[in-house]
Protein backbone atom coordinates (compact mmCIF):
# COMPACT_ATOMS: atom_id res chain seq x y z
CA UNK A 1 0.00 0.00 0.00
CA UNK A 2 1.65 3.81 -0.86
CA UNK A 3 0.67 6.55 1.09
CA UNK A 4 1.12 8.99 -1.31
CA UNK A 5 -1.68 11.30 -1.18
CA UNK A 6 -3.75 9.44 1.33
CA UNK A 7 -5.88 11.12 3.72
CA UNK A 8 -4.81 10.40 7.59
CA UNK A 9 -6.62 11.53 10.03
CA UNK A 10 -4.68 10.79 13.38
CA UNK A 11 -5.80 11.76 16.95
CA UNK A 12 -3.33 12.83 19.94
CA UNK A 13 -1.36 13.96 17.14
CA UNK A 14 0.12 16.64 19.45
CA UNK A 15 2.77 13.94 20.80
CA UNK A 16 4.21 10.86 21.59
CA UNK A 17 3.08 7.83 19.09
CA UNK A 18 0.66 10.72 17.34
CA UNK A 19 3.26 13.00 16.48
CA UNK A 20 5.68 9.98 15.46
CA UNK A 21 2.59 8.72 13.29
CA UNK A 22 1.71 12.09 11.93
CA UNK A 23 5.73 13.19 10.98
CA UNK A 24 6.38 9.41 9.33
CA UNK A 25 2.87 10.12 6.96
CA UNK A 26 3.88 13.23 6.40
CA UNK A 27 7.58 11.82 4.90
CA UNK A 28 5.09 9.47 3.12
CA UNK A 29 3.70 11.94 1.36
CA UNK A 30 0.06 11.49 2.87
CA UNK A 31 -1.91 14.39 3.83
CA UNK A 32 -2.44 14.39 7.47
CA UNK A 33 -5.05 16.08 9.32
CA UNK A 34 -4.13 16.21 12.76
CA UNK A 35 -6.24 16.32 16.16
CA UNK A 36 -5.53 17.15 19.92
CA UNK A 37 -6.70 19.33 22.51
CA UNK A 38 -3.64 21.98 22.43
CA UNK A 39 -3.76 24.01 19.02
CA UNK A 40 0.06 25.56 19.74
CA UNK A 41 1.47 22.11 19.71
CA UNK A 42 -0.98 20.71 16.89
CA UNK A 43 0.29 23.45 14.71
CA UNK A 44 3.96 22.88 15.32
CA UNK A 45 3.73 19.17 14.49
CA UNK A 46 1.80 20.63 11.17
CA UNK A 47 4.44 23.16 10.50
CA UNK A 48 7.19 20.75 11.01
CA UNK A 49 5.45 18.30 8.48
CA UNK A 50 4.46 21.39 5.95
CA UNK A 51 9.20 22.53 6.33
CA UNK A 52 9.64 18.78 5.55
CA UNK A 53 7.73 18.73 2.05
CA UNK A 54 4.56 17.46 3.42
CA UNK A 55 0.85 18.50 3.51
CA UNK A 56 -1.03 18.88 7.23
CA UNK A 57 -3.64 20.73 8.54
CA UNK A 58 -4.90 21.01 12.14
CA UNK A 59 -8.14 21.06 13.79
CA UNK A 60 -8.20 21.72 17.85
CA UNK A 61 -9.88 18.43 19.38
CA UNK A 62 -11.27 16.95 22.55
CA UNK A 63 -12.46 13.14 21.86
CA UNK A 64 -14.40 13.38 24.62
CA UNK A 65 -16.56 16.46 22.57
CA UNK A 66 -19.33 14.12 19.81
CA UNK A 67 -19.09 18.19 18.37
CA UNK A 68 -14.96 17.75 18.27
CA UNK A 69 -14.51 15.08 16.84
CA UNK A 70 -17.31 15.56 13.91
CA UNK A 71 -15.54 18.60 13.07
CA UNK A 72 -12.27 16.63 12.95
CA UNK A 73 -13.61 14.33 10.04
CA UNK A 74 -15.32 17.20 8.55
CA UNK A 75 -12.24 19.51 8.28
CA UNK A 76 -10.29 16.11 6.28
CA UNK A 77 -13.70 15.96 4.32
CA UNK A 78 -13.79 19.73 3.56
CA UNK A 79 -10.03 20.09 2.82
CA UNK A 80 -9.63 17.17 1.04
CA UNK A 81 -12.32 15.46 0.08
CA UNK A 82 -12.36 11.80 2.20
CA UNK A 83 -10.74 9.64 4.17
CA UNK A 84 -8.47 6.85 3.84
CA UNK A 85 -6.84 6.31 7.12
CA UNK A 86 -8.53 7.22 10.75
CA UNK A 87 -6.36 6.42 13.80
CA UNK A 88 -7.60 6.64 16.89
CA UNK A 89 -4.45 7.22 19.27
CA UNK A 90 -5.75 9.84 21.56
CA UNK A 91 -5.85 8.43 24.73
CA UNK A 92 -4.73 8.48 29.25
CA UNK A 93 -3.56 6.21 31.21
CA UNK A 94 -4.23 5.67 34.81
CA UNK A 95 -1.97 3.76 38.06
CA UNK A 96 -4.51 3.02 40.97
CA UNK A 97 -6.08 0.23 42.56
CA UNK A 98 -9.95 0.13 42.34
CA UNK A 99 -9.81 0.18 46.39
CA UNK A 100 -8.48 3.70 46.25
CA UNK A 101 -9.40 5.26 43.20
CA UNK A 102 -12.33 7.62 42.43
CA UNK A 103 -14.95 6.61 40.12
CA UNK A 104 -14.70 9.77 37.93
CA UNK A 105 -11.03 8.39 37.14
CA UNK A 106 -12.40 5.45 35.56
CA UNK A 107 -15.58 7.54 34.06
CA UNK A 108 -12.86 10.20 32.12
CA UNK A 109 -10.87 7.06 31.00
CA UNK A 110 -13.87 5.81 29.12
CA UNK A 111 -14.86 8.99 27.77
CA UNK A 112 -11.08 9.49 26.23
CA UNK A 113 -10.13 6.24 25.43
CA UNK A 114 -13.46 4.49 24.41
CA UNK A 115 -15.76 7.22 23.72
CA UNK A 116 -13.15 9.26 21.60
CA UNK A 117 -13.13 5.64 19.12
CA UNK A 118 -16.44 5.60 18.29
CA UNK A 119 -17.48 9.24 18.03
CA UNK A 120 -14.67 9.56 15.29
CA UNK A 121 -15.09 6.08 13.93
CA UNK A 122 -18.66 6.60 13.84
CA UNK A 123 -18.25 10.19 11.35
CA UNK A 124 -15.26 8.90 9.56
CA UNK A 125 -17.33 5.59 8.46
CA UNK A 126 -19.30 6.45 5.00
CA UNK A 127 -16.12 7.88 4.06
CA UNK A 128 -13.96 4.34 4.84
CA UNK A 129 -15.85 2.71 3.30
CA UNK A 130 -16.31 4.66 0.34
CA UNK A 131 -12.35 4.43 0.09
CA UNK A 132 -12.58 1.18 1.24
CA UNK A 133 -9.61 2.33 3.97
CA UNK A 134 -8.35 1.61 7.05
CA UNK A 135 -9.21 2.32 10.62
CA UNK A 136 -6.38 1.85 13.30
CA UNK A 137 -7.40 1.81 17.39
CA UNK A 138 -4.30 2.61 19.20
CA UNK A 139 -4.97 -0.17 22.50
CA UNK A 140 -2.60 -1.96 24.93
CA UNK A 141 -1.10 -4.66 26.37
CA UNK A 142 -3.16 -3.79 29.06
CA UNK A 143 -6.35 -4.23 26.26
CA UNK A 144 -5.44 -7.80 25.80
CA UNK A 145 -5.54 -9.17 29.35
CA UNK A 146 -6.46 -7.13 32.78
CA UNK A 147 -3.61 -5.23 33.69
CA UNK A 148 -3.49 -4.64 37.89
CA UNK A 149 -3.07 -0.95 39.22
CA UNK A 150 -4.84 0.50 35.66
CA UNK A 151 -8.83 -1.13 36.34
CA UNK A 152 -10.21 2.10 34.07
CA UNK A 153 -6.95 1.71 31.27
CA UNK A 154 -7.87 -1.83 30.60
CA UNK A 155 -11.32 -1.60 31.20
CA UNK A 156 -11.30 1.39 28.27
CA UNK A 157 -9.16 -0.68 25.95
CA UNK A 158 -11.14 -3.98 26.05
CA UNK A 159 -13.86 -1.78 25.28
CA UNK A 160 -11.99 -0.38 22.10
CA UNK A 161 -10.95 -3.65 20.67
CA UNK A 162 -14.39 -4.78 21.13
CA UNK A 163 -16.10 -2.32 19.29
CA UNK A 164 -13.72 -2.36 16.54
CA UNK A 165 -13.86 -5.90 16.32
CA UNK A 166 -17.81 -5.87 16.05
CA UNK A 167 -16.87 -2.61 13.23
CA UNK A 168 -14.47 -5.14 11.26
CA UNK A 169 -17.34 -8.24 11.16
CA UNK A 170 -19.96 -5.57 10.08
CA UNK A 171 -17.76 -4.03 7.29
CA UNK A 172 -16.90 -7.81 5.80
CA UNK A 173 -18.69 -7.18 2.83
CA UNK A 174 -17.60 -3.47 2.01
CA UNK A 175 -13.72 -3.76 2.36
CA UNK A 176 -13.30 -1.40 5.48
CA UNK A 177 -9.97 -2.68 7.30
CA UNK A 178 -9.48 -2.81 11.23
CA UNK A 179 -6.66 -3.07 12.56
CA UNK A 180 -5.96 -2.94 16.49
CA UNK A 181 -2.41 -1.70 17.42
CA UNK A 182 -1.03 -2.82 21.13
CA UNK A 183 2.49 -1.36 22.13
CA UNK A 184 3.85 -2.18 25.06
CA UNK A 185 5.06 0.19 27.30
CA UNK A 186 6.29 3.26 25.18
CA UNK A 187 8.89 6.05 25.86
CA UNK A 188 6.14 8.91 25.84
CA UNK A 189 4.51 11.34 27.83
CA UNK A 190 1.15 9.07 28.37
CA UNK A 191 3.15 7.59 31.53
CA UNK A 192 3.35 11.16 32.96
CA UNK A 193 0.38 12.32 32.77
CA UNK A 194 -1.43 8.88 33.55
CA UNK A 195 -3.94 9.88 36.82
CA UNK A 196 -3.73 9.10 40.56
CA UNK A 197 -6.75 7.68 42.55
CA UNK A 198 -8.11 11.26 42.75
CA UNK A 199 -7.75 12.26 39.35
CA UNK A 200 -4.18 13.93 39.24
CA UNK A 201 -1.46 13.64 36.95
CA UNK A 202 1.09 11.30 39.00
CA UNK A 203 3.58 13.54 36.94
CA UNK A 204 6.47 11.07 36.73
CA UNK A 205 6.99 7.09 35.61
CA UNK A 206 7.42 4.47 37.34
CA UNK A 207 9.20 2.45 34.93
CA UNK A 208 12.48 3.22 32.73
CA UNK A 209 12.15 5.25 29.72
CA UNK A 210 15.97 3.59 28.53
CA UNK A 211 14.30 -0.04 28.28
CA UNK A 212 11.02 0.98 26.75
CA UNK A 213 9.94 1.38 22.70
CA UNK A 214 10.25 4.14 21.17
CA UNK A 215 6.96 6.63 19.67
CA UNK A 216 9.31 6.76 16.29
CA UNK A 217 9.30 2.83 16.42
CA UNK A 218 5.91 2.26 17.63
CA UNK A 219 4.69 4.50 14.51
CA UNK A 220 6.63 2.62 12.37
CA UNK A 221 5.04 -0.80 13.36
CA UNK A 222 1.74 0.70 12.68
CA UNK A 223 2.39 1.69 9.08
CA UNK A 224 3.64 -1.74 8.58
CA UNK A 225 0.91 -3.14 9.95
CA UNK A 226 -1.64 -1.07 8.08
CA UNK A 227 0.78 -1.58 4.82
CA UNK A 228 -0.27 -5.16 5.39
CA UNK A 229 -3.96 -4.59 6.08
CA UNK A 230 -3.00 -6.84 9.14
CA UNK A 231 -5.47 -7.30 12.14
CA UNK A 232 -3.51 -7.17 15.68
CA UNK A 233 -0.01 -5.69 15.50
CA UNK A 234 1.66 -6.75 19.18
CA UNK A 235 5.04 -5.43 18.82
CA UNK A 236 6.94 -6.70 21.55
CA UNK A 237 7.96 -9.57 23.06
CA UNK A 238 5.74 -9.21 26.27
CA UNK A 239 2.63 -8.78 23.76
CA UNK A 240 3.04 -11.56 21.65
CA UNK A 241 3.94 -13.87 25.03
CA UNK A 242 0.80 -12.24 26.98
CA UNK A 243 -1.43 -12.83 23.55
CA UNK A 244 -0.45 -16.90 23.83
CA UNK A 245 -0.26 -17.38 27.27
CA UNK A 246 -4.25 -16.04 27.84
CA UNK A 247 -4.83 -18.85 25.39
CA UNK A 248 -3.57 -21.86 27.11
CA UNK A 249 -2.76 -20.36 30.51
CA UNK A 250 -4.81 -17.68 31.71
CA UNK A 251 -4.28 -17.97 35.55
CA UNK A 252 -0.53 -17.93 34.95
CA UNK A 253 -0.95 -14.95 33.49
CA UNK A 254 -3.06 -13.27 36.39
CA UNK A 255 0.48 -13.97 38.44
CA UNK A 256 2.68 -12.73 36.29
CA UNK A 257 1.06 -9.84 35.42
CA UNK A 258 0.84 -9.51 39.14
CA UNK A 259 4.17 -10.07 39.97
CA UNK A 260 5.62 -7.15 37.55
CA UNK A 261 3.15 -4.86 38.27
CA UNK A 262 4.21 -5.32 42.54
CA UNK A 263 7.79 -4.39 41.58
CA UNK A 264 7.21 -1.30 40.23
CA UNK A 265 8.04 1.44 42.52
CA UNK A 266 5.18 2.73 45.43
CA UNK A 267 3.08 -0.27 44.12
CA UNK A 268 0.10 -0.14 45.61
CA UNK A 269 0.92 -4.46 45.81
CA UNK A 270 3.43 -4.15 48.29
Amino acid sequence: MEFKNKIVIITGASSGIGEALALAFGQLGARVVLGARSAEKLTAVAETIRQNGGSAVCCPTDVTQEEDCQRLIQTAVDTWGGIDILICNAGISMRAILDDVQLDVLRRLMEVNFWGTVYCTKYALPYLQQSHGTVVGVSSVAGLHGLPGRTGYSASKYAMTGFLETVRIENLKKGLHVMIACPGFTASNVRFAALTADGTSQGKTPREEGKMMSAAEVAQRIIRGIRRRKRLVLMEYEGRCTHFIKKFAPALLDRLFYMVMAREPDSPFK
